[in-house]
């Protein structure tokens, strides 16, 4: 089975629930782990990871809670699966063609690396905004 870790569909579920903040307010974690439940000391570590790679802000206190960093429209779902679980791959030599003793004439290698290109282009072509701002009809269908 080829999946993303839990930790990456929660950092993907907190950031939608961000990303819906309207500009200028923060949401407390605690507010996002009761909405999509997910426990509050994993999603306490899921947000450090997004703070560091400069998706989120965080600001403590009374009025504190989480923010985003930077425009929704700017952040792709790819960036938020690659802060939690690090470069897309399907097998070794996806990442590293020399750490499979058949790469150079493996015909699977190439499949593999056409399916991760592929599943990078359509995670990294869609954004934050596009998953949370609701379609526009056009000719009786979602823009």
């Amino acid at each position: 089975m080829l999946e993303i870790t839990r930790q990456a569909d929660y950092a993907l579920r907190a950031a939608m629930e961000v990303a819906q903040l309207p500009e200028g307010e923060r949401i407390p974690t605690a507010t996002i782990a009761e909405r999509q439940h997910i426990p509050q000391p994993f999603l306490t570590k899921i947000v450090a990871q997004l703070v560091t790679r400069g998706i989120f802000e965080s600001t403590r206190g009374a009025n504190g809670g989480i923010n985003l960093a930077v425009p929704a429209e700017t952040i792709t779902v790819l960036d938020i699966i690659e802060a939690i679980d690090g470069p897309l791959t399907l097998n070794r030599c996806t990442l590293d063609q020399n750490a499979c003793a058949f790469s150079d004439d493996c015909p699977i290698c190439g499949i593999f690396i056409e399916a991760r290109d592929k599943l990078e282009e359509v995670f990294g072509g869609t954004t934050l905004a596009d998953v949370t701002q609701p379609k526009q009809l056009v000719n009786g269908f979602h823009s």
